[in-house]
């Protein structure tokens, strides 16, 4: 049930993220359900061995380096998730930091 309603946080805040964002482009609410899928199997499978492979950078960059994972992953998305697109690099890190923000704050107000 936690699970379910950590997706449906995810897309609702992907949808508002994207509404307000220019240059990232959401086609509805079923399309930000995937997107929320796929960044979830992304962070599990994928994010880690990203940060193992680029642990040097990220000790030398004082963990800096994990927003230009976190922007990648996004970039990912995009490419799996058809009706979901990130125009640029740079708005993908902007992107990534924005939902990062905004479900820490969801997360703690409907609790664990």
């Amino acid at each position: 049930m936690k699970l379910l309603i950590r997706i449906i946080i995810t897309s609702v805040l992907v949808l508002l993220i994207a509404h307000f964002m220019k240059g990232v482009h959401v086609a509805g609410f079923v399309t930000a359900l995937l997107v929320a899928v796929v960044l979830g199997l992304l962070n599990i499978f994928i994010k880690p061995l990203f940060v193992i492979l680029t642990l040097p950078f990220t000790i030398l960059t004082l963990g800096l380096f994990l927003l230009v994972i976190n922007a990648i992953i996004i970039l990912l998305c995009t490419n799996i998730v058809g009706g979901f697109s990130v125009d640029t690099f740079w708005t993908a890190l902007l992107f990534s930091v924005l939902l990062s923000i905004s479900q820490s704050i969801m997360y703690k107000i409907v609790g664990d």
